[in-house]
C-alpha cells in the first residue's frame, strides 16, 4: 500500500506512522519537517507546506496513492485545497474529523454515527462539521472517495489527558498533584467520558486504509471503556503516587471567568456525558479491540514525561488562577456560612 500522510507526527498520527512502517507500507509524510528528527526508518519525507499548493502540486507530480490521509485539516478551505490536489491520484482520501462534532447537547448520551451534528458551543467542531458536508457533497456529487473519522480524546506518552488546563499543556496540573495542591476538576466529576490511547487509534485507523466498505462512510474510533472525571483524575493521581485533592468547579463558572476557552473545550465537549458504540468500526475492521485501559495507558505516561524533563512544561498563569478561582469559591462558602450563622 502507498500511502500520503499530511502531517504525520501529532499525538494521532504518530503512532499510526509507527506501526504503518513495522508492517512494511510504503508511507509519505508531507509536511514542513519539524518534527520528522525520530521518524521510523522508511518512512519518506515530502517537506512542503500544504498550504502552498503549487509546490506541493509540483512535488506530487507523477505519484499515484492508495490512501491520502489530512491530519491538519481544520476549515473547508483547506479541504477545498486537498481536493484539487489529490483528485484523480488516490483510491481513498480520509479526513480527521472530530467527535465533538456530534450533537451537543446530546439528547442521547449513546453516540453512535448516526447521531446528528451539531455544536453551538465550539467553533472548531461547526469547522469541523463545515469540512464534512464539503467533503460529503465531493463524493456524492462527485465519486471522490472519501472517509471521515472521528477522534475522541485521544492521548500519547507526551501529554496527560485532562480537563482542566492551560494553554501551555497539563502539566501544571500534574505538578500540582505533586505539590499536594487542589486540583480543579469541572463539575461533580461524575460525568462518563471515553479516553484512546493512540496506539488503539492507529489499529482501528489503518484498518480503515483501503478498506474498500469504509469509502463513502464515517466512522468514529475510541476505546469501549466508560470513565468518570473523578476516576480519571485518580488514576492519574495514583500513577503521580500522590493522594488527589479535587475541588469540584461548575462547568459554567469555570468558562465565565478564564480566558481559555472552556465554553467550547468544556460545555461543547467533555462536560458532557458520552458513551461510544463502536459497533460499525468493528463490522468494518472486525479484529478491532482497544487492549489499553486508561489507568494503565496514563500510567506509561506519566513514566515517560517524569524521564524526560522536556515535556514538563510549566504554565504560572494557568496556576495562579487556579488558585484564585479555589480562593474565590472559598470566600464564597465562608461568606454564606456567615450569614446563616
Amino acid at each position: 500500500m502507498r500511502a500520503l500522510f499530511i502531517g504525520g507526527t501529532g499525538i494521532i498520527s504518530s503512532a499510526i506512522t509507527r506501526q504503518l512502517a513495522a508492517q512494511g507500507c510504503e508511507l509519505y509524510l508531507l509536511n514542513r519537517g519539524n518534527n520528522n528528527a525520530k521518524l521510523p526508518e522508511g518512512v519518506r519525507v515530502i517537506q512542503a507546506d500544504i498550504h502552498d499548493e503549487q509546490q506541493v502540486a509540483k512535488l506530487i507530480e507523477g505519484l499515484e496513492f492508495d490512501v491520502v490521509a489530512d491530519f491538519i485539516a481544520f476549515v473547508p478551505a483547506q479541504l477545498e485545497r486537498d481536493y484539487r490536489l489529490f483528485k484523480g491520484k488516490t483510491k481513498q482520501f480520509i479526513f480527521i474529523s472530530s467527535a465533538s462534532a456530534y450533537q451537543t447537547p446530546l439528547s442521547d448520551y449513546r453516540i453512535t454515527e448516526g447521531t446528528l451534528l451539531a455544536n453551538p458551543y465550539w467553533e472548531y467542531s461547526r469547522n469541523k462539521i463545515a469540512c464534512e458536508e464539503y467533503l460529503i457533497k465531493q463524493y456524492r456529487e462527485e465519486g471522490f472517495p472519501i472517509t471521515i473519522v472521528r477522534p475522541s480524546h485521544t492521548y500519547d506518552e507526551r501529554f496527560i489527558p485532562l480537563g482542566v488546563h492551560g494553554s501551555k499543556g497539563a502539566w501544571q496540573v500534574a505538578k500540582r498533584m505533586l505539590e499536594g495542591k487542589p486540583v480543579i476538576i469541572h463539575g461533580d466529576g461524575t460525568s462518563l467520558w471515553t479516553m484512546t490511547h493512540n496506539t488503539d487509534f492507529a489499529r482501528g485507523f489503518i484498518g480503515l486504509m483501503g478498506n474498500i466498505h469504509a469509502v463513502g462512510e464515517a466512522v468514529h474510533i475510541t476505546s469501549d471503556e466508560s470513565l468518570t472525571w473523578n476516576q480519571i483524575y485518580e488514576s492519574i493521581a495514583s500513577a503521580l503516587g500522590v493522594k488527589l485533592n479535587a475541588v469540584h468547579v461548575a462547568t459554567d463558572f469555570l468558562a465565565a471567568c478564564s480566558t481559555e476557552d472552556y465554553r467550547g473545550g468544556l460545555l461543547g465537549d467533555k462536560a458532557n456525558t458520552v458513551v461510544f458504540d463502536n459497533s460499525k468500526l468493528k463490522r468494518l475492521v472486525p479484529d478491532f479491540v482497544a487492549t489499553t485501559r486508561f489507568d494503565q495507558g496514563v500510567k506509561s505516561t506519566i513514566e515517560h514525561i517524569l524521564a524526560h524533563p522536556e515535556l514538563q512544561v510549566e504554565d504560572p498563569e494557568f496556576d495562579a488562577w487556579c488558585d484564585r478561582v479555589i480562593d474565590a469559591l472559598d470566600a464564597a462558602r465562608k461568606a454564606v456560612l456567615q450569614q446563616q450563622a
